[in-house]
């Protein structure tokens, strides 16, 4: 290393297609149909992205039954059990699902293993939201697995119809212990027809472990709440960094954590807008890390259109646009 001081700036990083969708989503729905629109949640989880959307008239509530019979209401990215629907429904709420298309497979997934009779060993967290609705579809044959350590005690009533499914935001490297494990113990445990974990959680992590063998710091740009931010830390730790810390702002970096370091590596959640790892960089410049390398891994291209409800415009012509992870 020649001592000067750098960026290592981590891609892909930031929005993904379905968080992209979903703000996209509630923005419209505000234009559309005018404030307030409710929204279940927070719509992804990042406390930036919320605070702008509720300056918009965007209103967040915990459930259903907190918003006004007959108002819209936008389910949050990260998708609701069917109980939850329910209850809209029976509110004569307007619902605008805006649930990441990636997030819908695992809970399609869910419903088709249930309904042949398997018994889902469902790894994530519990208590997320995710890990709700998904297991909502099925909760007589769901078995949540909080950890690697989980999976040597968890037990199953038949294990030759036993099957794994994911959060889709968890740490690629734990989620494979996890069913390494839970496959020692039950050898005929079914995987899922793809993959879980979606791209951009996968992409965030293979660009960071890459800079994290360069780095003495590795600061994630990403709210306390978002599963896939939380996880970037700590690849970025197992992988070679010598520190690692999570901010919401830029205002948040300390100086002592820039004591001695040469090397930074920057990256975001998939919730994270640009804005904020821009403004991360100009801190970075002015402590005297001019430098900036970008470190890129994959390219991103996955788009979605926007949910049903909102695919014609305030004219009444359809609004088929795709959408992917722009730069906000």
């Amino acid at each position: 290393m020649d001592g000067r001081k750098r960026v290592l700036l981590a891609a892909p990083r930031g929005y993904c297609a379905g968080v992209d969708r979903a703000v996209v989503a509630v923005e419209k729905a505000l234009q559309r149909f005018g404030a307030p629109v409710y929204v279940r949640k927070q719509i992804v989880h990042n406390i930036h992205v919320v605070t702008e959307l509720e300056a918009q008239g965007a209103i967040f509530v915990d459930e259903v039954d907190e918003v006004p019979e007959g108002a819209h209401v936008v389910f949050s990215a990260h998708g609701v059990s069917p109980a939850v629907v329910n209850a809209a429904a029976d509110r004569g709420l307007h619902a605008i699902d805006a649930t990441c298309p990636l997030v819908t497979k695992v809970h399609r997934e869910a419903v088709r293993f249930a309904r042949d009779d398997y018994e889902i060993l469902l790894i994530g967290h519990d208590g997320h939201e995710e890990v709700e609705g998904t297991a909502g579809e099925a909760p007589e044959h769901v078995t949540i697995v909080n950890s690697p350590d989980e999976a040597d005690t968890v037990e199953v009533r038949d294990p030759s119809k036993v099957v794994w499914l994911s959060q889709t935001t968890l740490s690629v490297d734990e989620t494979m212990e996890t069913v390494n494990r839970l496959r020692a113990r039950f050898p005929e445990l079914h995987d899922p027809p793809s993959d879980d974990i979606c791209y951009a959680t996968q992409n965030r992590q293979v660009a960071i472990k890459k800079v994290a063998k360069e780095a003495d710091l590795v600061i994630v740009v990403g709210s306390a709440n978002s599963s896939n931010s939380v996880r970037l830390v700590e690849v970025a730790l197992e992988y070679g960094a010598r520190a690692a810390f999570r901010v919401d702002y830029a205002d948040e970096i300390r100086q002592e954590w820039l004591d001695g370091v040469a090397t930074v590596g920057v990256t975001s959640g998939a919730s994270v807008p640009e804005v904020l790892v821009r403004e991360v960089l100009d801190a970075l410049a002015e402590a005297g890390y001019g430098d900036v390398d970008e470190v890129r891994t994959a390219e991103e291209d996955l788009m979605f259109s926007l949910p049903k409800e909102l695919r014609q415009d305030v004219s009444g012509q359809r609004d088929d646009r795709a959408l992917g992870g722009r730069l906000r």
